[in-house]
């Protein structure tokens, strides 16, 4: 079973006290859509916190949101995970490269994070915003490759981001769009797929037909 969620921050208590998360099963995958924020200044209480997490019987998923310590990232291996490449933070904490194709339960999942911050202060770049928050045109191919792997149908989109023509439907102006949305929005254009889920806005919104803006609830996506 494949479960969906939006940002984390970094709140432990998000997993420990929701008691919601209790009903997640083993071989279950819980995709988080950006900011899971666990890697963020490797202290000590964050060690911990991923060791608590190592220990939850499923598997966590997450792509990246703009909220993510980029460098510290990019110091985990990555891997082979569900068909996929991914970055391995512990044995079922996984990071979701963007452009890359899984199958998780049975189903067709295109990941493709990043996204754009509020504040780009050059005298907090690598503090708060990192450059890589922002796809490259490596990433945009591979999405290219993936869609073409899977002729152009899958299952599931995870992004942090929305695509460009979904942005005013959470009351976002379009002329304040960047690289990514046009990406997504070319991603959205160029492939069939039954569900699409975003989590930069922290709202939980369905909008119809097919996405979601998720925050707070857990979602279960059954495929039907």
């Amino acid at each position: 079973m494949i479960w969906i969620t939006g940002d984390k921050h970094g709140q432990i208590e998000a997993f420990e006290e929701d008691s919601r998360y209790k009903k997640i099963k083993k071989r279950d995958t819980l995709i988080v859509c950006g900011d899971f924020g666990f890697v963020w200044d490797g202290s000590k209480q964050e060690m911990k916190n991923l060791k608590w997490l190592d220990k939850r019987k499923y598997t966590i998923a997450f792509v990246d949101g703009c909220h993510e310590n980029f460098d510290l990232l990019s110091h985990y291996p990555i891997v082979d995970f569900c068909g996929g490449k991914a970055r391995e933070l512990a044995d079922n904490i996984y990071q979701l490269m963007r452009g890359e194709l899984y199958e998780i339960d049975g189903k067709k999942v295109l990941s493709f994070g990043g996204g754009i911050s509020d504040n780009h202060d050059e005298d907090l770049l690598g503090i708060s915003w990192w450059k890589a928050e922002a796809p490259t045109d490596k990433e945009i191919s591979n999405a290219i490759e993936s869609l073409k792997k899977a002729e152009g149908e899958v299952d599931l989109i995870v992004s942090y981001e929305p695509p460009l023509s979904i942005k005013p439907c959470m009351e976002e102006m379009l002329q304040d769009s960047g690289t990514i949305h046009e990406v997504l929005e070319q991603i959205r254009t160029h492939c069939s797929f039954k569900m699409w889920y975003f989590g930069k806005y922290h709202v939980d919104k369905h909008i119809p037909p097919s996405y979601a803006a998720v925050f707070e609830k857990l979602l279960k996506y059954a495929g039907d």
